[in-house]
């Protein structure tokens, strides 16, 4: 690299004066050079003793097992993976299975036999022979539209010289003086109520299956036809809840013609009834009666808790709201040990219900467990810091009310019944939005009603369906 002119024409003492300068210079960063080093040092070892405080935190904060922390490390709604199991004894080798055991044989409807006529090698004739091996084919043949023109002749009587010409004599072909047969009838039934078919859908479905055209005003005049059949059956369906011990009730959100209404249910084992209203006393009271002598369940919503009934909230709310408080003060562990311990005392009340005990003794226990819920809420009754207060004040309030699971077996714990009940109506809302008109409510609501029941009683809905529109007509 060839030196600068003006070092080259530089004297000597300027150059031993360049020389200094640089020299110390090189000094100076050179000091700073190890200050820096010496800072990084110091911040390396910060930063390690920060991340493992952090991680004995995240490790304090995390359920037993998981070591993830309280933040998410994988996709939203990914259930955690299962702890690995202790090494153990190797299982003992399965049994083999039969070939095709998996697999019941259905009824032959037509059987095809498979043999050669002529030897393949020398074309002899063959006859006979030993069945070496079987296979079954199951097919599906496509519907067949069968229309029938019913053709009443009028014949005059040659000796008295009476006109004579029979009665329709269609009971169990045909409702009234409609077209569509007990067997279509029916089968838009249960595309309808079973499959949660939309109208439309139903008009393709019978368009593409069996070449049939049906208009939608004709589908929908059928779903109105077979809700006036069922009438006289959903009327009896409120006598026969009344009659249960147990009446689980619940309600939903329902649009009539964009207008807010709810759907109410009320449920009991075999029976299922759905009622259009408002959200007021009043529907509960059409419901219910005023004599009804079973347990009522219900979650924790205002109408119900004027019954003056025999009556059991739903634990499945009351431990779901425990448990939003508890994530709300995860850093709390008062909180969270509260939380914890009414879980367990639920898991004692259950364990003592599913127990063989005699009345008295069932008594005395649904006492204890009133007794042991009011001593963990007494701490915290009008403390207004506590962010257990509002929760352990809606417990005391209701004491007398969540424990007849105890003292009577027959009463469930949850109102898992009403919500089981109420799905089908809800994912029915959610695909249409609701319904146009009173009558569509009507028919919607009677049709929920006799098909939840069919349900309910492990019923065929096809073939409870025909034999309700074959009954005689009055």
């Amino acid at each position: 690299m060839e030196a600068p002119p003006e070092l080259v024409r530089a004297s000597r003492e300027a150059l031993i004066a360049l020389i200094v300068a640089q020299w110390e210079e090189i000094a100076a960063l050179r000091r700073e050079n190890a200050r820096l080093t010496a800072e990084v040092a110091t911040v390396q070892g910060l930063v390690a003793q920060l991340t493992t405080r952090l991680g004995e935190v995240l490790a304090a904060l995390a359920p037993d097992g998981d070591e993830s922390g309280p933040h998410p490390t994988t996709m939203p709604g990914l259930k955690p993976a299962r702890p690995k199991r202790e090494a153990a004894a190797p299982r003992p080798p399965r049994q083999p299975r039969a070939r095709g055991c998996g697999r019941r044989r259905m009824a032959p409807t037509a059987v095809q036999v498979h043999a050669h006529a002529h030897c393949p090698r020398c074309r002899t004739p063959l006859r006979g022979g030993t069945h070496k091996r079987r296979r079954e084919v199951i097919e599906l043949l496509p519907a067949r539209v069968v229309v029938t023109e019913h053709v009443y002749v009028e014949r005059r009587c040659p000796r008295c010289g009476g006109r004579w010409q029979p009665g329709p004599e269609l009971d169990g072909i045909v409702v009234g003086q409609r077209r569509v047969g007990v067997g279509l009838l029916s089968l838009i039934g249960v595309l309808r109520e079973e499959l949660r078919l939309p109208v439309r859908a139903i008009q393709g479905y019978l368009a593409m299956v069996a070449g049939l055209r049906v208009s939608v005003g004709a589908i929908v005049e059928a779903l109105h036809l077979l809700a006036a059949r069922a009438a006289p059956i959903v009327a009896d369906l409120q006598e026969a809840i009344r009659a249960g011990p147990v009446l689980h009730v619940d309600e939903t959100g329902w649009r009539e013609a964009g207008r807010n209404g709810y759907a109410w249910t009320a449920s009991t084992a075999t029976e299922r009834l759905f009622v259009h209203g408002g959200r007021d006393r009043g529907v509960l009271e059409q419901i219910v009666g005023d004599a009804y002598a079973g347990v009522l369940v219900s979650d924790f919503y205002a109408v119900y808790t004027g019954y003056a009934g025999r009556h059991q909230y739903c634990w499945a709310h009351l431990l779901r709201d425990v448990d939003d408080l508890v994530a709300a003060h995860r850093h709390d562990a008062g909180v969270v040990g509260w939380g914890e311990a009414v879980h367990a005392l639920y898991r004692r009340a259950q364990t003592l219900a599913a127990a063989d005990l005699t009345p008295a003794a069932r008594v005395a226990a649904r006492q204890d467990c009133e007794a042991a819920l009011a001593a963990l809420c007494a701490p915290y009754l009008g403390v207004a810091a506590a962010p257990q207060r509002v929760l352990a004040e809606r417990m005391e309030r209701r004491l007398g009310e969540l424990f007849v699971f105890v003292e009577d077996p027959a009463v469930p714990a949850t109102n898992n019944a009403a919500e089981r009940s109420l799905r089908h109506l809800v994912t029915c809302r959610k695909i249409s939005g609701g319904t146009r008109s009173a009558a569509g409510t009507a028919t919607k609501l009677t049709l929920a009603s006799l098909f939840g029941t069919w349900r309910a009683q492990g019923l065929d809905p096809l073939a409870a369906c025909r034999a309700l529109l074959a009954a005689p007509q009055v």
